[in-house]
């Protein structure tokens, strides 16, 4: 299996040919720090879709620690750049388990999976899946997009790899009595994590969302405090779109983490950036290739080092 190191190495590629590469020749190409080198930045930032709310605010906090710091050669300003995406990155985050045991008495959690279609989303849930097995707890899904056949029959192909439970029902059921059956079948058969996935698409944005909310409230009422987590998973490969997306369904359902997938097919990796400075909403999880073990608990410091160019393999021993 490959390290972590690597996976983010080779996540980051497409990304770091246009932000991490064009960094190292602005910062290391000689001369002095001023309103040039700057402007360079913002055009790399901008070209690696960190979007330019964020780019001007890392160029403000950048300014502000040449001052404080007294910097005066454009290599020390790496340090700085890093420090300063890492706090970014830590925006709104805590350090506890999106898939951990809930403060429910029994410690199950309830996890809402949301987002458009064909952004990811089922191949991600079977990766959740994979990610609560592999710890030796047992995960049960409910198939609460009822709008779409496929969706149900995609979902039943990974239920079936992997060995998980799947609540199903007809097309066009109130995909919230799915939801409702779904956790009472986790508490019945003693599951740690129910997975609840949802549609992607109505007629309508409002429809959508409209049904969003209602599935959230019908958790509510089959488990206190349930959903325990709300997971949006974002396409990275749109870069700047995703804020928009993540903005509509936040208005819909508290969301608490996001899980950006595809991140190894853009360059437009320094989204991540964006979300957290933007959104204040933690990136929880990243995708990285198609394999359940390439979707990664997102590591603030990690993947700083990721967008400035520096993962170094951790040292033997």
């Amino acid at each position: 299996m490959k390290s972590l190191f690597k996976k983010i190495k080779d996540g980051f590629k497409k990304t770091q040919s246009v932000v991490s590469e064009g960094i190292q020749q602005v910062l290391t190409r000689g001369g002095k720090i001023d309103e040039d080198l700057y402007e360079e930045l913002e055009a790399v930032l901008l070209r690696g879709d960190v979007g330019p709310a964020t780019t001007y605010y890392l160029l403000d906090e950048l300014r502000a620690r040449v001052k404080k710091d007294k910097l005066e050669s454009p290599v020390e300003l790496r340090d700085a750049m890093r420090e300063i995406m890492e706090s970014i990155l830590r925006q709104g985050r805590d350090e506890s388990d999106p898939l951990g045991p809930s403060g429910h008495a029994s410690g199950r959690r309830v996890v809402m999976l949301v987002g458009v279609n064909g952004v990811g989303k089922t191949t991600t849930l079977a990766k959740l899946v994979k990610r609560v097995q592999d710890d030796g707890r047992t995960p049960i899904i409910a198939a609460s997009d009822t709008f779409r056949a496929a969706a149900s029959e995609q979902l039943e192909v990974w239920a079936d790899r992997l060995g998980v439970h799947l609540v199903k029902s007809e097309r066009g059921a109130d995909p919230g009595a799915v939801a409702f059956d779904g956790i009472k079948a986790g508490e019945a058969r003693n599951a740690d994590v129910v997975f609840i996935d949802t549609a992607g698409r109505l007629q309508t944005q409002s429809n959508l969302m409209e049904e969003l909310s209602k599935i959230h409230r019908v958790c509510g009422k089959a488990m206190d405090d349930a959903p325990h987590e709300v997971l949006l998973v974002l396409d990275a490969t749109i870069g700047q779109n995703a804020i928009s997306q993540a903005k509509v369904f936040s208005e819909a359902v508290p969301v608490s983490g996001i899980v950006l997938a595809k991140l190894d097919g853009t360059s437009k990796g320094g989204v991540i950036l964006a979300i957290s400075h933007e959104l204040k909403i933690p990136v929880r999880f990243v995708g990285v290739g198609e394999k359940a073990e390439d979707l990664l608990e997102f590591d603030p410091k990690l993947f700083a080092d990721g967008l400035i160019g520096e993962i170094a393999e951790a040292p033997a021993g």
